[in-house]
């Protein structure tokens, strides 16, 4: 008997809809996965499967020694990192729903803060970015439900009869604040405010408005303008002296009742009181320009070098001063032209022979900072300097004309212990265009740069490594001003008016000096910067408690607690809080 078989049944069929996906691979999973197919299981030759799919020979062999060693999943995602992320997926529909009440990313942290669900503002972000809901500003504070400037008291010095009737516990977001009253006693605040002559008015003194600027820096609120996020709190006030910090326009524009000369005098007073204190040796002072930006528009400014724009605008010219030991920041100017400003290390001497009685002994600065004729007048004083010259084209080809012997080789220290190899060649009489008579020329290669450092000084009898060495840590000022600008918001005050920016930059030069006081009271952060004291210390929260001539300061236990409990905090007296003292606990 003969089966018939009908072949129709399997021969092939047209291609269906969708099976153009099969007949080109898409780059990626696929074509590894069709040309593994054809060169294992059809056993196509290496080269022609490799010409078919895109590969190379290698890349071929390379693919399937991967897929023996276990690389078999082709089509799963296999992107590093975590799949899921549970608490950004269950705080989702409370962000959305946050987000649709009008809240920005800081308010929706804050709110999941205080309901227990730890999510940074990176998660928000990215939950409202993937809603596809826009960004949104921080509203003001009265917008949020938090008191409005109307319904504050008006802000006046504290009476007596204003004691008896603050609250026996006021609970306060600026507890930590406090902690720098022993410090703004130990340079003796009321002594600098007097010294300086700053006014004051009827019901706000001049050590009060003081007091209410620094508390703006010291809580690294970003302008002067921003006062009310902080001008309700119970320790803020406390900390001024206040019923309630002052409003915007009364702090905006305090400097205009100032001059550059009140300036000068708050820091003598204030250099004199570092000193004693123990903040600054003043045996080596670093020196260094800073332009602050204007952000506005018609400003009548000169045009200055701005660094972190990496252009010359429209800015405000600042010079600062700082102990090379200590790296406190002792001197600022921000009233300086043009036509004027290489005389400013003239008169920064004499602001120091002001201060110690003498003239500074050794400056150090940028060759920008001053030209050969001022460098001749700190000689004709005995005021030794460091500095640079300018590479020339011609001094460059000398030195790389000189052969290998010529240069001596040293080893300089770096910060934090490590080392450097130098090469050095010394000129003891090298000739300026306009300096008079000679000076000391070191050529240093090694020094980071690609064509030797040219270093000029007037000290002559101090050792060639001592000379790069302290040249060196030149670098430690701009650090301060970054610690500056990071910290106390150096560069988000500038204003058309540089007499505002003058008080600001001396406001910043006391900020710093207290936290250079504070870090030395707490154990293990010697050298803690700015910003690691706000965020750790000065931002702790804690509750006010009224004991009619005693003030308890009772801070928030947080992660760092430990630390402040072993920290030097004295019980203290306060002259502007009536006498009454002021004792820091624990809760």
């Amino acid at each position: 008997m003969t089966i018939s078989i009908d072949q129709s049944a399997n021969a092939p069929q047209a291609a269906r809809v969708g099976g153009e996906f099969f007949a080109v691979p898409a780059v990626g999973p696929q074509t590894r996965y069709e040309a593994l197919r054809a060169y294992l299981l059809d056993g196509e030759p290496a080269a022609a499967v490799a010409e078919r799919f895109g590969y190379t020979t290698a890349g071929l062999h390379s693919a399937v020694a991967d897929f023996r060693a276990g690389a078999k999943n082709f089509f799963l995602d296999a992107r590093p990192g975590p799949k899921t992320a549970p608490g950004k997926d269950a705080a989702r529909t409370r962000i959305i729903a946050l987000r649709a009440q009008g809240y920005s990313i800081d308010e929706i942290a804050a709110e999941l803060a205080a309901e227990g669900i730890g999510l940074n503002r990176t998660g928000i972000s990215e939950v409202i970015n993937e809603a596809g809901l826009p960004r949104i500003w921080r509203r003001p504070d009265a917008a949020r439900g938090g008191p409005r400037r109307q319904d504050l008291p008006r802000a006046r010095a504290l009476a007596a009869d204003d004691y008896a009737q603050l609250p026996t516990d006021a609970p306060t977001r600026m507890a930590g604040l406090l902690l720098v009253l022993p410090d703004l006693l130990a340079v003796d605040l009321p002594a600098l405010v007097t010294a300086a002559g700053y006014p004051g008015t009827r019901d706000i003194p001049a050590i009060n408005y003081l007091l209410a600027l620094l508390a703006v820096k010291l809580t690294g609120t970003r302008r002067v303008s921003h006062v009310h996020d902080l001008a309700a709190d119970p320790g803020a006030a406390l900390f001024t002296g206040l019923t309630a910090l002052p409003k915007t326009t009364a702090l905006t524009t305090y400097s205009y009742r100032l001059q550059h000369a009140k300036q000068k005098k708050f820091l003598t007073a204030l250099d004199k009181a570092s000193v004693a204190a123990g903040l600054a040796t003043g045996e080596v002072l670093n020196l260094d320009f800073h332009a602050v930006m204007h952000w506005g528009e018609d400003a009548a400014l000169e045009k200055h070098y701005v660094p972190s724009r990496s252009q010359r605008t429209r800015s405000v010219l600042t010079f600062f001063a700082e102990d090379a030991d200590s790296h406190a920041l002792l001197y600022a100017n921000a009233d300086l032209v043009k036509a004027t400003q290489n005389n400013e290390v003239l008169d920064f001497a004499e602001h120091w022979k002001t201060v110690t009685g003498t003239h500074p002994a050794l400056l150090v600065m940028d060759s920008k900072v001053t030209t050969q004729t001022q460098l001749g007048e700190l000689t004709q004083r005995g005021i030794g300097f460091i500095t640079l010259r300018a590479r020339t084209p011609k001094l460059t080809a000398h030195l790389h004309a000189l052969p290998t012997s010529a240069w001596t080789k040293l080893t300089v220290a770096r910060a934090g212990g490590r080392t450097r190899r130098v090469q050095m060649i010394e000129d003891p009489a090298a000739r300026l265009s306009t300096y008079p008579g000679t000076l000391r020329q070191l050529a240093v290669a090694g020094l980071g740069h690609d064509e030797p450092t040219i270093l000029i000084t007037n000290q002559h009898s101090m050792p060639a490594k001592q000379v790069i060495e302290t040249y060196s840590r030149r670098m430690n000022i701009e650090q301060r001003l970054a610690e500056a600008i990071r910290s106390f918001h150096l560069d988000s005050l500038t204003g058309a008016v540089p007499l505002n920016i003058d008080l600001d930059v001396v406001l910043t030069v006391l900020a710093h000096t207290l936290c250079a006081a504070l870090r030395r009271r707490i154990p293990g952060y010697a050298t803690a910067t700015p910003d690691t004291l706000q965020r750790r210390f000065l931002s702790t929260g804690g509750h006010i408690l009224n004991h009619g001539n005693q003030i308890v300061v009772r801070l928030d236990r947080r992660t760092y607690s430990p630390v402040l409990r072993q920290a030097n905090l004295p019980t203290t007296s306060v002259p502007w809080l009536g006498g009454r003292t002021v004792r820091y606990e624990f809760a």
